[in-house]
């Protein structure tokens, strides 16, 4: 009988039952186990004495309680330790023994000199998930290499990328290295669970930052060296165009986009330029990506010409793609977002704390916000007290 015939789907999110040690800190890690902490797991924050840098990042709820804290924080408990100490460590190692995952963000040598690598983890618990991110492969020269988001970013093309669309070498203006590798961290934890489950084996689960940013970089860009010709270049020519941008309207900006030979034939007839379709430079997907530039440059002509209700208008009733280019302060008042309740509104002591919904819809065991935000060391005598109880009798 399988898992799922044995008993119920428990309402508290999938994870439910299973328990995290997070011993990461700044972005990439926290990510990762808020993820496993929306979908039920007991996530144990183990801080130092000073705490995670993100706390002291961006306007505060309170002390130590920065904004980009509490976006990456929530449904964990705190705890602090200091690993350096032979108390401390001792007391890491007994969480250890009834932890399901431990998670870090450390440099491989650093868990070295801690005594807290895999082999020493796993031979306190031979069932334990260990995962971590590196910047590089556990198994290469640079396997202790310091990494961050922006070296990432420029070790991986996303740099050399900005420097061809804009003519200078730029950083996506969003921490991307870090926040894809704490999503592809937290997926990798739940495979890890269901090899355990079929073989009863804990296992090391890493994601080097480079190898994960490299890979997600060439889906589209391989190109040529996808058919080992690198000759025929790197690098999809359609997101390259100068014109491939929210389109300026009479009043403002639209986004608009056709993949499919009939979406573009019902994007020519919207902007009354039905010729566009007997054209043969945009007869066909590989013809059209020859001449993106025209193709993109005629579109844009022609949005320029009306407003931006009207080309939405238009836009809906010939099934085309479309919808607005929001800033960020849009987003507040995005009307599907108001729809759906995304921005959820959270009474605490010290103050309204607002969080994204949890994106991931599952049917019969959502994840839901259990716990907001930690303050610093908040669950330390409760974690340790659960400990102390579970001790066997002497």
């Amino acid at each position: 009988m399988d898992s799922q015939q044995q008993q119920p789907a428990d309402k508290g999110g999938p994870l439910v039952g299973y328990r995290v040690l997070d011993l990461s800190v700044n972005v990439l890690g926290p990510v990762a186990t808020q993820i496993l902490g929306d979908m039920g797991a007991d996530v144990i924050k183990v801080e130092t004495p000073d705490g995670d840098y993100t706390r002291q990042v961006g306007p505060s709820l309170g002390p130590k309680m920065g904004a980009l804290f509490l976006n990456t924080n929530r449904n964990k408990r705190s705890i602090v330790l200091d690993l350096k100490t032979p108390e401390d460590k001792e007391t890491l190692l007994e969480l250890v023994r009834s932890a399901d995952v431990l998670v870090h963000s450390m440099r491989p040598g650093a868990a070295d000199r801690l005594g807290i690598d895999y082999e020493a983890i796993s031979a306190v618990n031979p069932r334990i998930i260990y995962a971590s991110a590196s910047g590089y492969r556990l198994d290469s020269d640079r396997r202790d290499w310091p990494a961050f988001d922006d070296v990432i970013q420029g070790a991986s093309g996303v740099a050399g990328m900005m420097n061809r669309a804009t003519g200078e070498p730029r950083y996506f203006p969003t921490v991307i290295a870090d926040k894809l590798c704490g999503y592809i961290l937290s997926s990798s934890i739940s495979m890890a669970f269901v090899w355990r489950e079929r073989t009863g084996r804990g296992q090391q689960v890493n994601v080097p930052m480079m190898d994960a940013m490299v890979g997600f970089n060439l889906i589209e860009h391989l190109w040529g060296a996808t058919v080992d010709k690198p000759e025929l270049g790197l690098g999809y020519s359609r997101v390259f165009s100068p014109h491939r941008r929210p389109y300026p309207t009479q009043d403002g900006h639209i986004c608009v986009m056709a993949v499919m030979d009939g979406q573009w034939l019902r994007l020519f007839d919207a902007i009354e330029r039905p010729e566009l379709g007997r054209d043969p430079r945009f007869a066909n997907a590989e013809l059209r990506t020859k001449h993106i530039d025209e193709l993109y440059g005629a579109l844009a002509e022609a949005v320029a010409t009306k407003t931006t209700a009207e080309w939405r208008r238009r836009f809906d009733l010939a099934d085309v793609p479309n919808g607005p280019a929001n800033d960020l302060e849009d987003l507040l008042t995005e009307p599907y977002l108001v729809e759906t309740g995304y921005f959820q509104r959270h009474e605490q002591a010290e103050g309204v704390y607002v969080s994204p919904r949890i994106p991931v819809q599952f049917s019969d065991s959502p994840g839901q916000v259990r716990r907001l935000p930690p303050r610093l060391g908040e669950h330390t005598e409760e974690v340790l007290s659960e400990m102390r109880a579970q001790r066997p009798e002497a």
